[in-house]
């Protein structure tokens, strides 16, 4: 596409506290081959040199544009700010976090598959999550598929081809349309827009690695191993009676019922704190459930005979773990 034929795409980055890598997420917005981009960093109250980078960089190219909040907000509502700074011309909008970058033709191939597809609401890729590919994608040449298939698909343990925020690229009148385009209450929120965007739009996938996302002890990702497999439960309770058959839903929320228990047991054998339980309980009284104290019970006991019935792997577990920390030491 030429200049002046490219469509406004709104670039958004939510970021608090993200002065290590802020810099380097900026350069690559800066470094696309598209040119037809706006960028907006809406910063949260950040105590580090975040707005000092960010104010910089918008003090040098009219693109850049920087809002700071005027009270700390959680994450997701961060996001939910930064979609209502779409503009009213762009035609796409990307998230960008501030610990990861674009790859130079990130935005030109992303559009350039969107605009040759007009029923196309989310255009994913390849990506490099620290040293691995994720996103299984579609299969090689096919580049759109039905949004009803792909979520179909997903919801039933297929590949996963909605990575992260970062990962993918929406059409903004699918954003616009939403006073809160994430819900507020679904960590994995993100995951969650994807299901309710595509119940009547396609799904594209540019076969190339386009986005590099970071992980690091500390960052939102941490947070996932307290909140396991609640936000797929929220997902398929809403989601499940979109896409699947009855028999199917069933199933599946027996499945992720089953796999959160055990998860639950687990966690009660290795002595969570008591904040973990209190977040399990508010997170399931919100969707419309109370924690089952027999199940977990069940699930403690399950994994009480599976250590006295396999003490090899036990004993191989622990010694992995010690070996872990005593690397990590060195």
């Amino acid at each position: 596409m030429q200049p002046t034929t490219q469509p406004l795409v709104t670039v958004l980055t939510p970021v608090y506290n993200g002065e290590k890598y802020l810099a380097e997420c900026i350069e690559s917005v800066l470094a696309q081959t598209y040119s037809n981009w706006e960028y907006c960093i809406i910063n949260n109250r950040s105590t580090d040199r975040s707005l000092e980078i960010a104010n910089s960089y918008a003090a040098r190219d009219p693109r850049v544009r920087v809002i700071t909040n005027v009270e700390f907000v959680g994450i997701i509502e961060n996001h939910n700010i930064a979609f209502r700074q779409v503009s009213t011309e762009s035609k796409y909008c990307k998230v960008l976090h501030a610990p990861d970058w674009l790859f130079p033709d990130c935005l030109t191939k992303m559009v350039e598959l969107a605009e040759a597809n007009p029923s196309v609401a989310i255009v994913g890729a390849y990506s490099l999550k620290n040293d691995k590919v994720i996103c299984d994608g579609l299969p090689y040449p096919s580049t759109v598929k039905s949004g009803k298939e792909i979520c179909r698909n997903t919801l039933l343990g297929g590949s996963s081809v909605f990575g992260t925020p970062t990962t993918i690229l929406f059409a903004a009148d699918v954003v616009r349309c939403r006073p809160d385009f994430y819900n507020e209450g679904n960590f994995h929120a993100d995951f969650e827009a994807c299901f309710d965007v595509l119940r009547d739009r396609d799904f594209g996938f540019v076969h190339q690695v386009l986005t590099y996302s970071r992980v690091f002890k500390g960052n939102a990702s941490e947070f996932d191993k307290t909140c396991l497999f609640l936000p797929e439960i929220e997902t398929h309770l809403k989601y499940g009676p979109v896409y699947l058959t009855d028999d199917e839903h069933k199933r599946e929320m027996e499945r992720m019922w089953a796999h959160y228990y055990t998860f639950l047991g687990t966690s009660l054998c290795r002595n969570r704190e008591k904040e973990f339980w209190v977040y399990h309980r508010k997170a399931l009284n919100r969707l419309g459930y109370s924690l089952r104290h027999e199940r977990v019970a069940k699930a403690v006991v399950i994994k009480i005979f599976d250590l006295l019935l396999n003490p090899l792997n036990t004993a191989l577990r622990l010694a992995g773990r010690i070996g872990g920390r005593f690397t990590y030491a060195r």
